[in-house]
């Protein structure tokens, strides 16, 4: 495969505006999903002849189910608040990365097709037809939004372009133009179970061999269950976990702090992906397959409480969704939470005392955290607001002497994308990624300077992904990022606990 080209863009001072490039990412086109890869998920194989048709028929239909939709290409009065606030946009200077006009690529076509004055009077109202080029248009720039919500955070009417970037790419795929990257994803869970493709045998050895592993470490026999009928806990994580680093140290601090505290577990051969990228296609029917997995394998192995391990969009989907997807949970015993972040659970451990971390383990270490997108502006990790902000920051502070936030237009529900989220996590978009992750670590090199960070510790399979490839671009090594449980597993204290 050729090399794909990138630029990296030179860091500049919190925060910065950049110089205008009209068309400096109009040619970056994620892969097009083939028949292989529509077909499975009900979609046409290759773009339909009627496209147009097509197209302006499924906006129908989706204005007529999501009320919302409509309300934020009405709404708009372009006051600009948006327009420095996407990633993208902040990186590569595209002004077509500006949530606005991202989302007007959409907005011109309703207004011609579903509005009485874009209909009579037309492009005065910046109404427009389909063409093949506004077609390609939609398919580079809506590959090219994240569905972070930053910018709806700044609007002052709400408008959230991540619903209108979702509903973009549920009417490409409806008219036969996906994008191979979720697609392909998505096939695999159906057929498989798990985004990586990651057959039953692949997991166990891989299980058996981590087992191993913390057994010659630590002298402990911290057990990877899987497929345990009747344990507490159905344990649900990123298929990442699995084999990547730094996830795979994540998943052995999940193992020891279900160890000592002495809560029995497993996971599911049938259900070993958190992560749905259903969202990412905007498709709820795809959302609410995958979702049932995890309904069906919890039914079958008869547990009472689910637990969700460290991936944003998976917990937002689990947070928001799978209630409404695949409940009702009458099934799990009442008294926790469905579902339940490894956050929560962790933090409840250490307050409770029925975990002890020692964090001179990590003394070596000057920590700051990245708040994931999804968690930060989509959910909660318990009852009280702030909790997604509060819980990751007690469990670190728990397991590092040292730690340091990132400022304060950088973190928690201001937080920066990756760069690598909402279906960007592709090589061939290797170039945007390097560019939008430019705002974050702008943050980073700051406590870098100002305070000695060392590490930077992520609760996000996604974002781990995406730091450990772009952060090299710009001078950081991959190792500095770390699974907010990779580093309890240095702290916790095993054995001793009755």
């Amino acid at each position: 495969m050729a090399k794909v080209p990138y630029t990296v863009p030179a860091l500049d001072d919190l925060p910065t505006v950049p110089r205008i490039k009209p068309g400096a990412m109009s040619e970056l086109k994620s892969y097009v999903a083939v028949a292989a890869h529509q077909e499975p998920l009900g979609f046409p194989g290759e773009l339909v002849e009627n496209w147009e048709q097509a197209a302006v028929a499924k906006m129908g239909e989706l204005l007529g189910k999501y009320k919302s939709l409509r309300v934020y290409l009405d709404m708009c009065v372009k006051c600009g608040a948006c327009t420095d606030k996407c990633h993208y946009f902040l990186g590569s200077g595209d002004p077509k990365n500006m949530p606005v006009a991202r989302q007007d690529l959409m907005r011109d076509i309703y207004r011609y097709y579903f509005t009485p004055t874009g209909k009579v009077l037309g492009s005065l109202v910046g109404a427009k037809p389909w063409t093949k080029e506004r077609l390609d248009d939609w398919y580079n720039y809506f590959h090219q939004c994240s569905q972070c919500r930053r910018c709806s955070l700044f609007c002052p009417y709400g408008i959230d372009t991540a619903e209108i970037s979702m509903a973009a790419r549920e009417i490409m795929d409806s008219i036969g133009l996906g994008q191979k990257y979720c697609n392909e994803i998505i096939g695999k869970v159906h057929k498989i179970g798990n985004n990586l493709g990651l057959p039953e045998p692949a997991l166990v050895n891989t299980l058996e061999g981590l087992e191993e592993d913390v057994l010659d470490a630590t002298g402990h026999a911290v057990k990877f269950p899987l497929d345990v009928e009747g344990a507490e806990v159905l344990f649900v994580t990123p298929s990442a976990d699995f084999f990547a680093e730094p996830h795979v140290d994540g998943l052995i601090g999940y193992a020891k702090v279900f160890h000592q505290m002495g809560l029995s577990w497993t996971m599911s051969s049938y259900a070993s992906e958190a992560g749905n990228f259903g969202m990412f296609i905007g498709n709820y029917e795809q959302m609410r397959k995958i979702a049932m997995r995890i309904r069906e394998a919890a039914i079958q192995l008869k547990v009472k409480r689910i637990v969700f391990g460290e991936c944003g969009h998976a917990w937002r989907v689990a947070y928001a969704f799978l209630n409404s997807l695949a409940g009702p949970f009458d099934f799990l015993d009442p008294r926790y939470p469905v579902p339940q972040h490894i956050m929560e659970l962790t933090r409840g451990a250490i307050l409770s005392g029925a975990i002890k971390l020692d964090s001179s383990a990590n003394a070596d270490k000057v920590v700051t955290v990245h708040d994931s997108c999804n968690i930060a502006r989509a959910t909660r990790m318990g009852p009280e607001p702030g909790s997604q902000f509060e819980y990751p920051r007690f469990v670190l502070q728990a397991a590092c002497p040292k730690f340091v936030d990132m400022h304060p237009d950088a973190t928690r529900e201001r937080t920066f994308c990756c760069g690598g989220g909402g279906g960007l996590l592709t090589d061939e978009l290797i170039d945007i990624r390097i560019k939008g992750a430019k705002p974050r670590v702008e943050a980073l090199r700051d406590v870098v300077e100002q305070h000695g960070v060392t590490h930077m510790a992520s609760m996000c399979a996604i974002c781990k992904s995406q730091f450990t490839k772009v952060l090299p671009y710009y001078g950081y090594e991959m190792g500095m990022v770390q699974s907010v449980h990779q580093l309890v597993s240095n702290a916790i204290l095993l054995g001793g606990n009755s």
